[in-house]
């Protein structure tokens, strides 16, 4: 069973996460970028990533990740347009992160509504087809010579400054923002992951969780013989 201060670690951040907030990648094809992301939208308290993965599929990169991949669901959509449509059908301002002429800068957006930042991968930046789809563009200004960051140093910025306005408007605040369901699944797939699994693959509901952590619920479905 889960030790009582691992739990409450557990519950301490997921009651953090932002059902509201994310990032959607653009076949990023580099897996230091994926994993870099992955572990940038743990860190803003990111619940969920979304991604139209590159032709040879998404990689991670375990030490650039620092093991965030355990604390992030991950989904995947068929092109840019498609996954636009999809965020946006859940009621998601989606926000460019790309130079055009009637960009914004990246500290001007409210990111205390619903928001998807949009990203491409470095060489190409994002797709034509999903830069239409998206409600506005925006860009960090830049006074150097050089007039892009890397894909993952950018997404850390659009995401810090997204932190910054929702904590200001006190949207890390306890209680959580997750539905109640969903809270209860995703605390159960963290604390027990293995579990978890078990529990899926015979489509029975997940256990009851004690104060601390502990089962309470019926383990027999899942640890008896066959």
């Amino acid at each position: 069973m889960i030790q009582p201060e691992r739990y409450h670690r557990i519950r301490n951040v997921l009651d953090r996460r932002q059902p509201d907030l994310t990032v959607l990648m653009d076949r990023v094809h580099k897996p230091h970028n994926f994993s870099a992301i992955l572990r940038n939208c743990d860190a803003a308290g990111v619940l969920e990533l979304h991604a139209v993965p590159p032709r040879d599929g998404l990689t991670l990169h375990h030490e650039t990740s620092g093991g965030s991949a355990k604390w992030m669901e991950v989904h995947e959509h068929p092109d840019g347009p498609a996954a636009v449509d999809h965020l946006q059908a859940r009621g998601f301002q989606v926000v460019a992160a790309h130079p055009t002429d009637d960009a914004v800068d990246f500290r001007d957006v409210d990111y205390t509504r619903p928001t998807a930042i949009l990203v491409g991968a470095e060489l190409h930046g994002v797709s034509e087809e999903a830069l239409e789809a998206a409600d506005l563009t925006a860009v960090i200004p830049m006074v150097g010579m050089v007039q892009s960051l890397n894909v993952s140093v950018a997404t850390a910025l659009f995401l810090y400054e997204a932190q910054r306005s929702r904590a200001a408007a006190g949207m890390y605040m306890p209680p959580s923002r997750l539905e109640t369901e969903r809270y209860r699944r995703t605390l159960f797939e963290w604390c027990y992951p293995d579990f978890a699994r078990r529990f899926r693959d015979l489509a029975l509901p997940y256990p009851e969780l004690g104060e601390d952590g502990e089962i309470v619920g019926d383990l027999s479905p899942i640890v008896r013989p066959d």
